[in-house]
């Protein structure tokens, strides 16, 4: 099954929707992450649902859950970008943050902030929590995902270089797309492994990797961060970006207002977003 947030044009604002072909099937929640959090049955009455129908070729797609309870980010999880940035591998996940004022949707404009020329991109898999899940082993992990999507961790570099914390350049508003939709785990291979990543600027191929090529696999990071936090319905997990991000690069490269960036997750789906230049 495939669920997305549409983006309606009445009062309702966003509905989740079930793609049918070609068509989204409208569902009586508001974006998926309601669905999600309406109890341990969503599955069954995600596939039971019936509702107005939309075209998916003309559909206006917000972030897959616009607005989770928690977005959950891994640094330094592909052995080919932990070498490219000069760091030591680690033994532990290394996470940071965001909040969800920097999604946008799978068409949306990515936008660079007024403060920096430096946005580079990262490819992602993406994971949304599905069923509350706290103190849970690896082995019972995956069964806490309600499916995966993708994700372009977008990243002011500069500001990410200010101090050894993160935050403040994985965090600027409108920067990071999700989507197109959440692929149920029964549509992809156990803990989504094994399907090639790609980020592509202009058409250029920058990034192409497997998931299977993950440090600490979706299991892991579930039961690790379940350690620390209760995941809970909806809560978003990007797992890290393989080596070809342009911070990497002699001479860096950056992102610039007009290109187009295309981010693709084998079996799940592709984000296509123009990036644009925020003026003060």
């Amino acid at each position: 099954m495939r669920l997305s947030t549409v983006r309606l044009h009445d009062e309702r604002g966003t509905a989740a929707a079930r793609q049918e072909g070609d068509e989204l099937v409208l569902l009586p929640y508001s974006d998926v992450g309601e669905l999600l959090s309406s109890g341990d049955d969503w599955p069954e009455r995600a596939t039971a649902e019936d509702g107005d129908r939309v075209s998916l070729s003309t559909a206006s797609l917000a972030p897959v859950v616009p607005h989770p309870n928690k977005i959950v980010c891994l640094g330094l999880n592909y052995a080919t970008h932990i070498k490219e940035m000069g760091r030591a591998t680690p033994a532990h996940p290394t996470l940071f943050a965001k909040y969800d004022g920097s999604l946008v949707g799978p068409h949306d404009d990515v936008h660079i902030p007024p403060v920096s020329d430096d946005l580079d991109w990262e490819a992602e898999l993406g994971v949304v929590i599905g069923h509350r899940a706290r103190h849970v082993s690896p082995d019972q992990a995956l069964s806490h995902v309600a499916g995966y999507t993708v994700v372009n961790d977008v990243t002011v570099r500069d500001w990410q270089h200010r101090t050894r914390e993160f935050l403040s350049g994985k965090t600027f508003e409108a920067t990071t797309p999700v989507g197109p939709s959440l692929v149920t785990p029964d549509e992809l291979p156990r803990g989504a492994s094994g399907l090639t990543i790609s980020c592509l600027v202009d058409g250029t191929t920058m990034q192409k990797s497997n998931t299977a090529d993950l440090l600490f696999d979706v299991a892991t990071i579930i039961a690790y961060v379940s350690t620390i936090i209760t995941l809970l319905p909806g809560d978003l997990i990007a797992t890290g970006t393989p080596g070809g991000v342009g911070a990497g690069r002699d001479p860096k490269v950056f992102l610039r207002p007009g290109q187009e960036l295309v981010t693709v997750v084998e079996g799940i789906g592709e984000l296509r977003n123009t990036v644009v230049k925020d003026r003060l």
